[in-house]
C-alpha cells in the first residue's frame, strides 16, 4: 500500500522559515518525480515545486527565490525548505509522487502552513 506522509507544517511569522517533509512508502521512490502542491482557501491547487528522479528541479515563479525542493532517496523522503515566508504562502501543502503511465500518481494528506503575525 502506497503512503505519502507530510510533516513540518505549522504557524510561522512573516519572514520565517519552515521545512516540510514527505515520507513515502510502498513505491520505488527513486523512480518517481516528486511534487509539492499547495491549496489556499478558495483557490485551486497549484504546483509550487517538483524534482525529477534525476534531481532536476522546477519552481513556480512566485516561489523560486524562496523555496528549495530536495530529495533523499535513501530515506524515501522529499523536502521543501521554505524561507522568507509571506502571508500569501498560507495554504495546505501536499506532496505528490508522479510516476510514468496512467493511474500512477499518489498524494499525501497535506500539512497546513499558516504565515501570520
Amino acid at each position: 500500500q502506497v503512503q505519502l506522509v507530510e510533516s513540518g507544517g505549522g504557524l510561522v511569522q512573516p519572514g520565517g522559515s519552515l521545512r516540510l517533509s514527505c515520507a513515502a512508502s510502498g513505491i520505488i521512490f527513486s523512480a518517481y518525480t516528486m511534487d509539492w502542491y499547495r491549496q489556499a482557501p478558495g483557490k485551486q491547487r497549484e504546483l509550487v515545486a517538483s524534482i525529477t528522479s534525476s534531481g532536476t528541479t522546477n519552481y513556480a515563479e512566485s516561489v523560486k527565490t524562496r523555496l528549495t525542493i530536495s530529495r533523499d532517496n535513501a530515506k524515501n523522503t522529499v523536502y521543501l525548505q521554505m524561507n522568507s515566508l509571506k502571508p500569501e504562502d498560507t495554504a495546505v501543502y501536499y506532496c505528490e509522487a508522479e510516476g510514468l503511465g496512467s493511474d500512477n500518481e499518489f498524494w499525501g494528506q497535506g500539512t497546513q502552513v499558516t504565515v501570520s503575525s
